[in-house]
């Protein structure tokens, strides 16, 4: 059995653009790393139905988001919104309403599209972060969006890494968002990415800037967020920088990983019955930056990306116990940021 998987890089040095990757699990490697989309700085992707991608795109001074068609393992560009500026960090997907998300950080925004059956992109509304920052060196200079996505109950919630700020809206029918909650995180805890739990009544808040994770409950009639409980993703030895990047769920619902860039590692987390999380293992990732992750769509396997060192680091997943053994490293891949399947 294969399973293909499409990375996102960075191209500031030998990337062309989207590649793909394939997973031989026979074979436990990966094979045959292939440049699938040309583009410039294609750093974060969702992949929809209906063989659409959805991706952030540079070209040369003029960023945003695009829209691409996969066919026989190439993706084709059916639209493109472009502004002056830096590009986004973070692209969000909701196929029921059609709608795509960007969180742009250093712009501090949240842009919004509407998506036509084709692919094709309006623009519906914009929203811009203003505040006072965190007291890290990284938040001096004022906001910072960095993920833009649904919660269980199809709002869109927003990490600001600036403000130390989590905000929720509602989307009405055109598009349009209106902030209904706030979140403050402790002071330099640095919100960058989160996910709920399978029954849609807790988040897992993921610190960049502290290396922590924060379990909060979710009340659907207010849309607030109430903490639960602060535990580290680093030993509580660790003096080096370290940022953490990626937070995934196993389907089950019954771990979950986020990666450590400086510690450059995988921590696994067993999720307790009341929902609180115990720190189980750190496992490195074979190279430098894990900047994202992916599980293979039976959770058999997990895929990582070390964007300083152009890598890729393959793991096996025990189900039950959720730990996850090194079975592959060294696979060549230019500065690889995004991991995402691609079940085509």
């Amino acid at each position: 059995m294969t399973e293909d998987f499409l990375i996102g890089t960075y191209t500031k040095k030998s990337s062309k653009g989207i590649y793909a990757v394939t997973l031989n699990e026979q074979k436990e490697q990966l094979t045959n790393v292939r440049l699938v989309v040309h583009s410039q700085k294609p750093a974060y992707l969702q992949v929809g139905s209906s063989h659409q991608l959805f991706s952030i795109r540079q070209e040369d001074d003029f960023t945003g988001v695009a829209t691409y068609h996969l066919q026989n393992g190439h993706g084709q560009l059916i639209d493109k919104s472009l502004t002056l500026g830096p590009a986004p960090a973070y692209v969000g997907l909701d196929e029921q309403r059609h709608l795509l998300f960007a969180a742009n950080y250093h712009k501090a925004t949240i842009e919004v599209y509407h998506l036509d059956l084709q692919g094709k992109l309006t623009k519906t509304d914009e929203v811009t972060h203003q505040g006072l920052p965190g007291p890290r060196p990284e938040q001096v200079d004022g906001p910072h969006c960095h993920y833009a996505d649904l919660t269980p109950d199809k709002r869109l919630i927003v990490c600001d890494l600036g403000l130390d700020l989590v905000v929720i809206y509602n989307i009405d029918s055109q598009g349009r968002l209106t902030a209904v909650s706030r979140f403050k995180t402790p002071a330099g805890y640095g919100p960058r990415h989160l996910i709920f739990s399978a029954d849609g009544h807790y988040c897992y808040l993921l610190g960049e800037l502290s290396s922590k994770l924060m379990v909060l409950k979710y009340d659907h009639t207010t849309a607030q967020l109430n903490p639960v409980q602060t535990i580290s993703t680093i030993p509580t030895d660790w003096t080096s920088h370290n940022g953490a990047a990626a937070i995934h769920l196993s389907a089950d619902g019954r771990f979950l990983y986020c990666s450590n860039r400086g510690e450059n590692t995988i921590a696994v987390f067993a999720i307790q019955p009341d929902h609180t999380l115990q720190h189980i293992q750190s496992v490195t990732t074979a190279g430098d930056f894990p900047r994202d992750f992916e599980l293979s769509a039976n959770n058999h396997y997990l895929v990582a990306s070390n964007q300083n060192t152009d890598n890729l680091t393959l793991y096996r997943r025990d189900s039950n116990s959720g730990r996850l053994t090194l079975l592959q490293q060294d696979v060549r891949c230019p500065e690889p940021v995004c991991v995402k399947q691609w079940q085509h």
